[in-house]
């Protein structure tokens, strides 16, 4: 990949379904980036293999004593290895660990997550069921930029879904899915090439 081309550093939890839908997007040239590190708070973590079969860097990186954020040693080793990486952008991709402190000062707005709802609407776990629960017509998916908040920062792009009469939160949550792979690597893709500039809490594209 040419030098040119941000590199980012992508975290995640889980499968790795977002990072695969990301890896796609690169090989067929609708994302300039390079992927330099993949880092997960879950040894076992589908994304890491997925990560090692296409030879980029995957590291696991215990989080310490917390259920849902890493501990201040923890914080620090992220920090480090995304520094020693030389990345622009930290992107989560299912990352189930909250993000605060120091890491979000030196990266102020290059930190860029995907969330499951219309936000500001739904935030925090299980959007897609909290959406069923609520009894709305539609929800959807947000690419946002990171604050010290809760899935409170800057928004890049949305795309709504419509919620189904017949919709069980697997089904429901499976075609927001489908959105995210496709809204995540373009708004992305927007990101890294400068056509999106925050204002405070606003985005506008150039």
């Amino acid at each position: 990949m040419a030098n040119s081309h941000s590199k980012i550093a992508v975290l995640g939890s889980g499968k790795g379904s977002n990072f695969a839908a990301l890896a796609e997007a690169m090989t067929n040239h609708l994302l300039e980036v390079e992927i330099a590190l993949v880092i997960s708070d879950v040894e076992s973590a589908g994304i890491l293999e997925l990560a090692r079969r296409r030879s980029i860097r995957a590291e696991y990186l215990a989080p310490g004593k917390f259920r849902s954020k890493l501990d201040e040693e923890a914080e620090q080793k992220l920090i480090s290895m995304v520094t020693s990486a030389n990345v622009e952008w930290v992107v989560l991709a299912g990352y189930m660990r909250i993000l605060k402190g120091e890491l979000l000062r030196q990266f102020q707005n290059r930190v860029v997550n995907i969330h499951p709802s219309l936000l500001p609407a739904f935030p925090g776990l299980g959007a897609w069921k909290q959406a069923l629960d609520y009894g709305v017509k539609q929800t959807g998916c947000t690419v946002h930029l990171v604050d010290q908040g809760i899935d409170t920062g800057p928004i890049v792009a949305q795309e709504a879904v419509p919620v189904l009469s017949n919709d069980t939160p697997a089904t429901l949550h499976e075609r927001i899915q489908q959105v995210e792979r496709r809204l995540y690597p373009a708004a992305l893709q927007q990101l890294v090439t400068g056509r999106i500039r925050v204002e405070g809490r606003r985005t506008f594209t150039i």
